[in-house]
């Protein structure tokens, strides 16, 4: 089974630079991907690339040559649109091909513009905003009732919390006790039509979660000293938990960090270099 680096992870000499250094590669290949025929939601990715390899490199059990093993930690991506840094974890981590980046929505590949259970370590067609919770439950409730010990991980993007059908699944997960689950926020606080506090106020997000019975911890989520122990947490027996994670929409490139036109980009081949060069130099 390949989970030598999370098994490692949980040593003195935790490799955070192996992390950074997978993090940026997910990133060169989000803005390759971004460079490409149709473009793709690059800011969004970008605040979730950190979030998506701590969970693939050092929390998730995996066998990426199997990607159907029963033994398997379930991840369901509910913010769909982020799919060009979902593939390219994919592809560090070895469930497809580098290669197959560059084929990302093409009407002959496999690779959509949301995710599909064609690709390999996709368990679920997702990106119609709000649903990935519930599917996550019931990933959740299906593993106690089978006596399973697979943990099941969701990612949420902070604008999709305006989903009501989000709090339905929170309210059925806590009054189920489905402590074998956990929901990551992707707290960029940026949706595709400005800042999620001036279109529809989450806060105080923390009470509103623990006023629904689940177990809350925040974190920087570009920070894996922070991100993998938060992940990697026992769970509190009987309680579903929530991690509150504050991350900066278009992470990485300077130019396009907390911009809503990050939301979605076409990048042509100066913008790409453009970015290319301001990801390098910050690594």
């Amino acid at each position: 089974m390949s989970v030598q680096i999370a098994e490692a992870v949980t040593g003195e000499a935790a490799p955070w630079d192996d992390l950074r250094y997978r993090a940026t590669a997910v990133r060169e290949h989000v803005l390759r991907i971004g460079a490409g025929a149709i473009g793709t939601h690059v800011g969004g990715s970008l605040s979730a690339t950190d979030i998506l390899v701590a969970l693939y490199f050092a929390v998730l059990r995996l066998r990426p040559e199997e990607p159907d093993w029963a033994g398997r930690d379930h991840f369901v991506l509910s913010k769909g649109h982020a799919s060009a840094a979902l593939y390219a974890t994919l592809a560090e981590r070895g469930f497809i091909a580098p290669s197959e980046l560059d084929t990302y929505g093409s009407p002959s590949g496999r690779l959509m513009a949301h995710p599909t259970p064609a690709v390999p370590g996709v368990e679920f067609a997702t990106g119609s905003l709000g649903h990935g919770l519930s599917l996550a439950t019931g990933l959740a409730l299906a593993a106690r009732r089978a006596e399973r010990p697979n943990r099941v991980f969701t990612l949420m993007g902070d604008g999709e919390l305006q989903e009501g059908s989000v709090w339905e699944a929170a309210m059925a997960a806590s009054h189920l006790e489905l402590d074998n689950l956990t929901a990551v926020v992707d707290r960029n606080r940026l949706q595709i039509s400005g800042p999620t506090e001036g279109r529809m106020g989450l806060e105080p997000l923390v009470d509103k979660w623990r006023a629904f019975g689940w177990q809350v911890a925040e974190v920087n989520g570009h920070d894996f000293s922070e991100l993998v122990p938060a992940l990697r947490s026992a769970p509190v027996p009987g309680r579903p938990a929530v991690l509150i994670a504050e991350t900066v929409k278009g992470r990485g490139v300077r130019h396009l960090e907390h911009r809503k036109q990050s939301h979605f980009a076409k990048l042509g081949e100066a913008a790409y270099e453009r970015a290319l060069a301001a990801l390098r130099g910050a690594s």
